[in-house]
């Protein structure tokens, strides 16, 4: 193989440690978070930009100047991008990753001729114990990752771009079908499940991660926000989120919890959601999408792992 690549990176801190192996091509950043807010389909359109820039800038302050600096910059750059034989992608095994892989690849499909694809993403290799994420790998480890990359076919890339446009389309239903869709994206159904199980529950209102972090006050002896915040991201699972994301969702659930006598506590509400006794459907509900899908159109129900549409 030819070593004119054009590798697509999710986010600046991997970039740092992918610049520092030293590979020959062209890096182009992909700074989103997919995962949250409403996508439309077609990336990079006018319509996907007014609505990715209302959407961050009233959730985390990220001014409209700043997504055209970071992020429609680099769309522009790949589009523009030549002369290169095949694309790397360097993306993590988490929902937040793949989210974002899924929009990358079904945004050079529509732009570019067809080139072999690469993926780069966690996996135990030889030698390795346990699965860490790429931006925590040594660079020696990390370019054992590379010199292991997975060529991807063109049904991988079929699912990728279907995934995709049934992130962005009104009704998971159909989304939770692909689950058991096989291909080279090792971790895409425990992605989808996890993504799946962020409706509210049918029965409590809240979701999977919701609860997880909720269980955590009652497993842990946890003293300060900040402890809480750090297990709340250490035990999150395929969801990926960074702290900014996990702290708007520990706002959210402040009904249930409180500090009392130097420790984290459940409320009275706190209780009777773990416990299943009450829905806070409408004490939580807003009107905020995940990708094409308002999140309180629908209803997760954990028994028999269905979604319900209101």
């Amino acid at each position: 193989m030819s070593s004119n690549a054009l590798h697509i990176i999710n986010g600046d801190g991997l970039t740092e440690t992918v610049k520092s192996l030293e590979i020959p091509g062209q890096i182009i950043v992909w700074r989103e978070l997919l995962c949250e807010g409403r996508c439309i389909k077609k990336v990079g359109s006018k319509d996907f930009i007014e609505e990715r820039q209302k959407f961050l800038g009233e959730t985390y302050g990220i001014s409209s100047e700043d997504y055209l600096d970071k992020f429609v910059s680099q769309l522009e750059k790949l589009k523009q991008v030549e002369n290169y034989d095949h694309v790397v992608l360097w993306f993590e095994f988490d929902l937040f990753c793949h989210i974002n892989m899924l929009a990358a690849i079904s945004f050079y499909l529509e732009h570019k001729v067809e080139k072999p694809f690469y993926l780069v993403c966690s996996k135990r290799l030889k030698g390795e114990n346990e699965l860490t994420p790429l931006s925590h790998l040594s660079p020696k480890n990390l370019l054992n990752h590379y010199e292991n990359k997975i060529k991807l076919t063109e049904d991988d890339l079929a699912i990728a771009s279907l995934v995709w446009e049934l992130y962005c389309g009104s009704n998971p239903q159909k989304l939770k079908r692909q689950i058991k869709k096989t291909s080279n994206f090792e971790y895409l159904s425990s992605c989808i499940r996890a993504h799946i199980e962020r409706y509210p529950n049918s029965v409590t209102g809240i979701n999977t991660l919701e609860k997880n972090i909720l269980k955590l006050i009652e497993n842990q002896n946890i003293t300060s926000y900040n402890q809480f915040l750090g297990y709340a991201l250490q035990y999150q699972g395929y969801y990926g989120y960074s702290d900014s994301q996990m702290e708007r969702l520990l706002k959210k659930l402040e009904i249930f919890y409180t500090f009392k006598d130097g420790k984290l506590t459940l409320t009275e509400s706190g209780n009777k959601v773990l416990e299943r006794e009450k829905s806070f459907y409408q004490d939580l509900k807003t009107d905020e999408y995940m990708g094409g899908s308002k999140i309180f159109d629908f209803l997760y129900d954990s028994d028999s792992h269905k979604i319900l549409k209101l």
